[in-house]
């Protein structure tokens, strides 16, 4: 059972992104699960991304978000897991299609890649867009 309709988490790198990201979320009525990390300092991000994949696992979550330094880290670690599909996004384009064709669950960041304003539209294109289905599901049952 969904308890929140999103999660997000970080690493040092990212907090201060993620925190403007909540806030973006807030404003439109989402309510995030924030998994930390609270500070800027260090913290190990496979930390951060098992917690996240932990909660889609139990299903506290159908999405979520992850940002690190270049989001190279988190998107390793999330992808671990076979109910992950975690895309690394440096335009809307790719949020939108990471969505669109291949299911995402998980927009990663990297916080270093991107400007803020960026990356909040990549993160309302990530929302807003719907799976195509189709095409895309045949395609997604051969990576399953």
């Amino acid at each position: 059972m969904q308890n929140y309709d999103l999660a997000i988490a970080s690493d040092h790198a990212g907090v201060n992104l993620k925190t403007k990201i909540i806030q973006l979320l807030k404003t439109k009525g989402i309510k995030v699960l924030d998994l930390g990390t609270e500070g800027d300092q260090s913290v190990d991000y496979p930390e951060y991304a098992h917690k996240m994949v932990q909660e889609i696992i139990d299903e506290t979550v159908a999405k979520g978000i992850l940002i690190c330094g270049t989001g190279i880290g988190m998107s390793i670690a999330a992808n671990r897991s076979s109910d992950v599909r975690a895309a690394l996004c440096v335009t809307e384009f790719m949020a939108e299609r990471a969505r669109m064709h291949n299911d995402a669950n998980i927009l990663v960041l990297g916080s270093k890649l991107a400007e803020d304003a960026l990356s909040l539209k990549m993160v309302e294109a990530f929302l807003n867009t719907k799976f195509e289905g189709g095409r895309h599901s045949r395609r997604l049952g051969k990576i399953r």
